[in-house]
């Protein structure tokens, strides 16, 4: 263990109105040992979640959610509260 803080962040899979809507992505990680570990979440639709990645085109963003250290790696220099 290195003692660094575990950091969080949640994504939405499915678009408003789907009725997999509230199943997300729970993504969390140590910054120092780069380990990280990923799960199904449920979040209420009602719910905002921040976006990270909202300001990426389309496909970037696709490419960052299908590779977990990539994204990792853009969410710790994006910094900030993230969950």
């Amino acid at each position: 263990m290195c003692r660094e803080p575990v950091r969080t962040y949640r994504y939405r899979l499915h678009p408003p109105g789907s009725p997999a809507f509230e199943r997300c992505v729970g993504l969390a990680w140590c910054s120092g040992c780069r380990i990280y570990e990923n799960n199904l979440v449920r979040v209420p639709a009602g719910q905002a979640l921040s976006d990270a990645l909202a300001p990426l085109p389309a496909d970037e963003r696709e490419q960052l959610i299908r590779k977990g250290a990539a994204l990792i790696d853009h969410l710790e220099r994006a910094g900030g509260t993230l969950c």
